[in-house]
């Protein structure tokens, strides 16, 4: 019997148009006056407006925080948590996609704790408490709302996380009216990014792979894989956007606990140095990285690959399976509009040396991997994706 530890929100209410209700949930699970974290784009939008209405009809005092930007740097982080202290705060939320809710955790964290974030990053590394926590993700692709990590941009480029169970919310809001709105490529790119949160889950090599995690992982794909067509091409869908965003949860609650690997290690450096959006950089490597793993997972990819494509089912020979798996993963990128090379990113050949230099650094990620990739494994990769 498996020995391992499984964590996740303690509440998720799926529910289409939740958040115009936002303020009855804010006044049960944390109090009268709360921190918003948010990104401009969302305020630009108006996708905001119901969820803070509701917030005023129910009395609540809140500070909307809106200089949040992707791959977040340590700064914003610091300038959030200094707002947020001196505002006597009672929780906070986190609306928008991964970026905005993983500033909203190191803020009620930071605050709730006086923590500092020089000392905190890494794994377990967080001692104190954090203040109450709403998550409402407006992207069905990060899973942020149900993962205890964070992810930061250091210095130029350098992505570090802090991961602990602290981060998890109290409550995780999943309404699909808030990705109506959502443009085609960012649909399909955090759509993607949701599928690899699921493939590495069910094939990390950490010792706290579970079978939890790869039930849910499959689940997720199934959704994922059997609506991501669909949102792209009518993203009016209501339906299709919940299963989206419930398959995105998912993804997220799977790999919380049986960490990703490759994939993502590569693509950090992807946005930290050229700021390609990280559900982008994942779908650019994620069938070469799934090439050179493919020898030491054979049967977990031919496991998964009918979630995803359910016509490979009927396909009996594992190899043959697991090779259309990985060329109808490449197609589906080139189907839903998305960039598919690093030459089309306006990235030179010149830089990928850099580029696997600056994977090394992602050890928390790559020893996760079901095949050991070296600087050499890793240029290849980005040779392959060029």
């Amino acid at each position: 019997m498996s020995t391992f530890t499984f964590n996740t929100t303690k509440s998720i209410l799926c529910e289409p148009g939740v958040c115009k209700r936002l303020g009855a949930l804010v006044k049960d699970q944390i109090g009268d006056k709360v921190f918003l974290v948010t990104d401009p784009g969302l305020i630009q939008l108006g996708l905001i407006n119901p969820a803070l209405d509701s917030l005023k009809e129910a009395g609540v005092t809140f500070e909307v925080y809106s200089d949040v930007v992707a791959d977040p740097p340590a700064h914003v982080v610091e300038d959030a948590c200094a707002k947020a202290r001196a505002l006597d705060i009672d929780g906070v939320i986190g609306f928008g996609g991964g970026s905005s809710m993983d500033v909203a955790k190191l803020v009620a964290l930071m605050v709730g704790s006086g923590e500092k974030l020089d000392d905190i990053y890494g794994v377990n590394m967080v001692r104190g408490k954090r203040l109450p926590l709403i998550q409402v993700p407006t992207t069905a692709g990060t899973g942020s709302e149900v993962t205890p990590i964070s992810i930061i941009t250091v210095g130029e480029s350098e992505k570090k996380g802090v991961v602990a169970p602290a981060l998890l919310p109290d409550l995780a809001l999943l309404d699909a009216e808030l990705t109506l709105g959502l443009p085609a490529h960012i649909t399909a790119a955090t759509g993607v990014d949701a599928m690899v949160h699921a493939i590495e889950a069910y094939t990390s090599t950490s010792i706290n792979n579970n079978p939890i995690s790869r039930v849910l992982g499959c689940e997720a794909l199934r959704l994922l894989g059997g609506n991501i067509m669909t949102v792209v091409k009518d993203p009016k869908n209501i339906q299709a956007r919940s299963d989206m965003l419930l398959g995105s949860t998912l993804a997220g609650q799977a790999f919380a606990n049986s960490p990703v690997a490759a994939v993502h290690a590569l693509a950090y450096p992807l946005g930290g140095i050229y700021h390609i959006p990280h559900g982008l950089s994942n779908a650019l490597v994620l069938p070469h990285v799934m090439a050179f793993n493919a020898p030491n997972c054979l049967n977990e990819y031919a496991e998964l690959a009918p979630y995803v494509f359910p016509e490979l089912a009927t396909v009996t020979d594992l190899q043959d399976r697991v090779d259309q798996f990985i060329q109808k993963t490449a197609q589906l990128s080139r189907d839903l509009g998305l960039q598919t090379t690093l030459r089309e990113m306006n990235i030179e050949e010149s830089a990928l040396e850099t580029l696997a230099s600056e994977a090394m650094k992602q050890t928390r990620l790559l020893v996760n991997n079901p095949r050991d990739v070296d600087e050499q494994a890793a240029l290849d990769i980005y040779r392959a994706a060029f």
